[in-house]
């Protein structure tokens, strides 16, 4: 095999595929990159099999064929060569990356044994901005759950009605929920895309409103194109929670805010509390103002925001870090808080599209 391909094409390639390279595997196959040229096209393959990566490279080939590279070294030495076209010479396993003056041998392996990215049935798919699949992953990805054992918490639902795509996050101390408008209409589909997944697709794609990405769906798995590049997944089988029975209408207090003025206030309150600590900051609602009090080892916050409210008065707490996480996620001027009780989840939501629920956290009247 013989490619040249220039130097910050390569780079390109291999930070796209190498995203799919596990770090840990007991299969030392999966560590490696694939270097495909045995068609008319350069692919650069990373596939750990739950997650698989491909990507097409521009470059020149002069003789066909196919070898897999230890991803970390051939990625160190691709970034560390000078600008300029890589040769890339392969004669059975020795692989030779010549750019300028600098030259490396390395020990590659027979691609035979490398695992492709499934074949994937394309006839139910949508369409969709890369801006905007980007934007609802970013909106949404932090309510994640990272306990493996709750696998089902580790993923997003992506839900397509009719012409509107609904995505769910949650942790079982917050719920996020994005909703979009598609340009076309689809049948009805739930998928279940396991975080991971859709953490490294948001690292790859460009943003660009122009752009666009297709989403294909079966049963087991998931299917991303865009640019040059396509991400099969496999899918977290099984019954995701029903999210609409945990979705209420009923409160007792409703709060408009200025959203920045909140945030700015939890960013604040978070000085005073470090992770250990879990102290909740408490919301004292009142007619025409909240006051935002946090005691901790380390000191106090007192702080009074103006508000429109309707309701009765209520004291309620939260996880800071899931408020700041919420109100960070919108860029409203203002937000609408609907609240029950102390006791009850707190819905930072419009009419369209998103809703975050946050749990309340308990306070002693110590905190107060």
């Amino acid at each position: 095999m013989k490619l040249s391909i220039e130097q910050k094409n390569l780079i390109a390639g291999v930070n796209i595929a190498a995203r799919a390279v596990p770090a840990k595997t007991t299969m030392s196959i999966l560590k490696c990159i694939l270097i495909d040229a045995s068609t008319e096209k350069i692919r650069l393959i990373g596939n750990d099999t739950d997650l698989g990566i491909e990507t097409v490279v521009e470059g020149t080939i002069a003789e066909h064929g196919v070898i897999a590279v230890d991803a970390d070294i051939f990625s160190n030495i691709v970034r560390k060569l000078p600008d300029g076209t890589v040769n890339i010479t392969v004669e059975g396993e020795k692989v030779t990356i010549q750019c300028e003056q600098a030259r490396f041998v390395i020990l590659g392996r027979d691609g035979t044994d490398f695992v492709y990215l499934p074949e994937i049935d394309r006839s139910y798919g949508i369409e969709i901005s890369q801006f905007t699949l980007r934007d609802i992953i970013a909106r949404t990805i932090f309510s994640l759950s990272t306990n493996e054992s709750s696998r089902m918490m580790t993923g997003e639902l992506f839900e397509i009605r009719d012409n509107q795509l609904r995505v769910v996050a949650l942790d079982g101390h917050r719920i996020s929920i994005r909703h979009v408008d598609l340009k076309n209409s689809y049948p009805d589909k739930k998928v279940i895309i396991p975080g991971k997944t859709l953490t490294e697709i948001s690292k790859i794609l460009s943003g660009d409103m122009e752009k666009t990405a297709n989403l294909y769906f079966t049963d087991k798995h998931a299917l991303f194109t865009f640019d040059s590049t396509t991400v099969a997944s496999r899918l977290i089988e099984g019954e995701y929670f029903k999210i609409d029975q945990m979705i209420s209408n009923d409160f007792q207090t409703h709060v408009n805010i200025n959203r920045q003025e909140l945030l700015s206030c939890l960013d604040r309150a978070t000085l005073l509390v470090k992770e250990e600590d879990k102290k909740p900051i408490i919301l004292l609602i009142r007619d025409d103002q909240v006051e935002m009090k946090i005691n901790s080892t380390i000191g106090s916050l007192d702080e009074v925001i103006a508000i429109t409210k309707e309701g009765a008065d209520l004291n309620i707490g939260f996880n800071p870090k899931f408020l700041i996480d919420a109100l960070r996620a919108i860029d409203d001027e203002r937000v609408d808080i609907y609240l029950l009780s102390s006791r009850a989840p707190a819905f930072i939501r419009d009419d369209h599209s998103y809703c975050y629920l946050i749990l309340p956290v308990n306070f002693i009247d110590a905190d107060l």
